[in-house]
């Protein structure tokens, strides 16, 4: 698990997806959302707007990201 950390609470999903490299583009994380390819705290998420705060833990492509806010 690789933890990120963010300056700020509630970033949208496909943010963390696109600026953590895990998608090149926000247009790719939004349709990897859609699909149903990501989950957030175990469940899978198909809101690209959906508000990541501090503790969440995304998975995609076998990859887990642990989100800490400072």
């Amino acid at each position: 698990m690789r933890e990120v950390i963010l300056n700020k609470a509630n970033v949208e999903l496909y943010k963390i997806l696109k600026f953590e490299g895990l998608l090149s583009s926000g247009g790719e994380a939004k349709a990897a959302i859609n699909a149903g390819l990501v989950k957030v705290n175990g469940e899978v998420e198909t809101r690209k707007g959906r508000q990541i705060n501090a503790g969440d833990v995304v998975e995609f492509a076998q990859q887990q990201l642990q989100i800490t806010v400072i």
